[in-house]
């Protein structure tokens, strides 16, 4: 099997020693070499041509936002950032500059804490064998937008058949779950709760940014939290999102992962309560990411007369978690990005499918 060469990018002598370290523990993981700023890394790659690269955001000479939009311009090639807590408005920057995904420091300080991303590195490491380069490439230009999504008034149109959109993602899905949410310049007349594979610490302000470009509320999701129409609730890093009635209302319940759920927030988790809730009044949608949560979700959804949607191969960043859903055999429809939030209206019947 080909080996993955990866060049380690950062300023710091122990972290560059430790990141090598764990990555050369994982079989079929060479480190070719390493940068000590973002103007070394790129001569790094341009000189070794890796398959990936880890990378510090915060460096001397050159950061890694530059290094990230020159290397995108000129060399693309898979970046995972390995960034502190402290960062989290940077990180996104840096996945919209076309970063892959991200690694959460433990600390801002140099500790053996480092050493803790082991297994989460590994994951993300191997994922590199499953990329789509296509997406890659294209990820230091300016995605372009989803259409604009004018919704008719309440008097002129079918009322919504659908009571709330749950949306799965993990690899790839914070700039994808971006164009879906800024394409809605108006609050939809139905809710949205999101699972996206994401540490603590990150998702508030991940909620935080795709709140100031929608134009309805998101937020990080709060236990006891009522879904409504018209705002998003994003599942808690590290927490899992289930849902319970409470008299006339539907809340939100944020509970601790499971021994068993390996991926979290869990989107199987999220599909299956939310399904027992809603039943046929749910569209399930499933967007890229590695591994295969969702599949089970998915079945227990359309179990309980839930629509299923996913994100096709050719707008996948990674398409193991919509080919896990789409092996099923229980998607209604499979659909690229771009067609995505015209899927979501049409199936919530508010308008017309279009192609």
């Amino acid at each position: 099997m080909k080996k993955i060469r990866v060049v380690v990018v950062d300023d710091s002598a122990y972290n560059r020693r430790a990141i090598t370290r764990m990555l050369e523990e994982l079989p079929g993981v060479e480190v070719v070499g390493y940068a000590t700023n973002g103007e070394e890394g790129i001569r790094r790659v341009i000189d070794l041509t890796p398959d990936l690269v880890t990378l510090d955001l915060e460096m001397p000479r050159m950061d890694g936002f530059t290094m990230l939009r020159i290397l995108m311009a000129s060399s693309p090639v898979p970046v995972i950032v390995i960034s502190s807590t402290s960062g989290d408005e940077k990180v996104f920057k840096a996945l919209e500059l076309g970063a892959v995904d991200f690694i959460a420091k433990p600390t801002t300080i140099i500790s053996d804490e480092l050493l803790k991303i082991q297994q989460d590195l590994h994951e993300k490491v191997q994922a590199v064998f499953k990329l789509n380069m296509a997406r890659v490439q294209k990820g230091s230009e300016p995605a372009p937008s989803a259409p604009d999504i004018a919704l008719p008034p309440p008097a002129a149109g079918s009322a919504a058949n659908i009571d709330v959109v749950a949306i799965g993602s993990s690899t790839g899905g914070p700039p994808a779950l971006q164009r879906i949410f800024t394409a809605f310049k108006e609050p939809p007349p139905f809710a949205l709760v999101i699972s996206q594979h994401m540490p603590s610490g990150f998702t508030n302000a991940f909620a935080e940014r795709l709140n100031r470009s929608s134009g309805f509320e998101v937020r990080e999701a709060r236990d006891g939290d009522e879904v409504i129409a018209g705002r998003a609730l994003i599942a808690p890093g590290g927490k899992n999102m289930l849902f319970a009635r409470m008299g006339e209302k539907i809340v939100a319940r944020i509970v601790p992962p499971g021994q068993k759920d390996r991926y979290v927030p869990s989107v199987d988790v999220m599909f299956r309560s939310c399904a027992e809730q809603y039943g046929n009044r749910m569209l399930a949608v499933v967007l890229t990411g590695m591994g295969n949560d969702g599949a089970l979700g998915v079945r227990d959804a359309k179990r309980m007369g839930a629509q299923v949607v996913a994100e096709s191969e050719e707008s996948a960043v990674v398409f193991g978690m919509p080919r896990e859903a789409i092996a099923t055999g229980l998607v209604d429809r499979v659909v690229p990005m771009d067609a995505m939030v015209r899927e979501i209206v049409f199936r919530c019947g508010l308008m017309p499918r279009f192609g």
